[in-house]
């Protein structure tokens, strides 16, 4: 009898140190997932506070905006009251006066747009001309100064030829060697879409008549139409592109009074002619 009590009451221990055991793990297991539930509290809770701060610090920089809105609509309150107390003083402009104003305040936008406009025309061009003397220069290549020069002068591109090389004296007649030097002109000038240039033919001022010529007059004209006739017949140019004109001795480059200078003066001259119609077109205003 003793020994059946003894096994029950062994029983009964090692059953009530299973259970403790057990409950002492399920303790433990709850308090490591407390602990995961305050730590992640805890992390949560510092992110709002950063959100806090950011918050904070906007919330202040609307202020100072807010603060700086009132200051200029303060400033822009008094202004506005100054502006309507000098029109009460300007009271004494008439209607048409006040319109003519309004007016002139409305044109001055245009205006400016008109010249911005004009200044971009104009460098453009200005950029044009100078590809056009350096196609010219390339395709003639190294000739004398004396005999051909090339140069753009208040926006106009000019291409003097000396009547040395052109033609015999007194004479009309284009030499071979200024035919052929036509010829690189006009390859350029036939690229170059809706040009239009003068020939001008100059002369010295020494007393010329020979046979149907009467004088310089005439042998100037005729200089400057056998200029174009070989342009437009050998070389294939547009005869719309192109003018002829006698300049006789009355534009002289130098002094008649000495042989250098009657040199420069005998020549013909290519004048590459501004687009006026465009420039013009420029000036009109919007919507005339």
């Amino acid at each position: 009898m003793k020994t059946k009590l003894m096994v029950i009451l062994f029983a009964a221990a090692i059953l009530g140190s299973c259970v403790s055991s057990k409950k002492f793990k399920g303790s433990q297991a709850q308090l490591a997932q407390q602990k995961s539930v305050v730590a992640k509290t805890q992390q949560d809770l510092s992110g709002c506070e950063g959100e806090k701060r950011k918050l904070e610090t906007k919330i202040l920089d609307l202020q100072s905006q807010l603060a700086i809105l009132k200051d200029q609509n303060t400033f822009f309150k008094e202004n506005n009251t100054q502006a309507l107390k000098q029109l009460e003083n300007l009271s004494v402009i008439s209607s048409s006066q006040a319109e003519s104003i309004k007016k002139s305040m409305e044109n001055m936008g245009v205006k400016d747009h008109m010249i911005y406009s004009l200044q971009s025309s104009l460098a453009q061009r200005d950029s044009l001309n100078m590809a056009l003397v350096m196609n010219l220069k390339g395709a003639i290549g190294n000739l004398d100064d004396k005999d051909i020069n090339i140069k753009v002068d208040k926006g106009v591109v000019y291409i003097d030829i000396s009547d040395k090389m052109l033609f015999q004296s007194g004479s009309y007649n284009i030499t071979q060697r200024a035919s052929e030097v036509l010829g690189k002109v006009a390859t350029v000038l036939k690229n170059q879409k809706d040009i239009e240039f003068m020939v001008e033919g100059h002369t010295d001022n020494v007393p010329f008549s020979r046979g149907d010529l009467l004088d310089n007059w005439d042998l100037s004209v005729k200089r400057a139409t056998a200029v174009v006739r070989v342009l437009q017949n050998k070389y294939g140019l547009s005869p719309s592109m192109m003018t002829a004109a006698g300049r006789s001795e009355y534009q002289p480059l130098g002094a008649n009074d000495t042989a250098e200078g009657k040199a420069a003066n005998r020549r013909t001259r290519i004048v590459i002619l501004p687009q006026l119609d465009q420039f013009f077109k420029l000036l009109e205003r919007p919507g005339r």
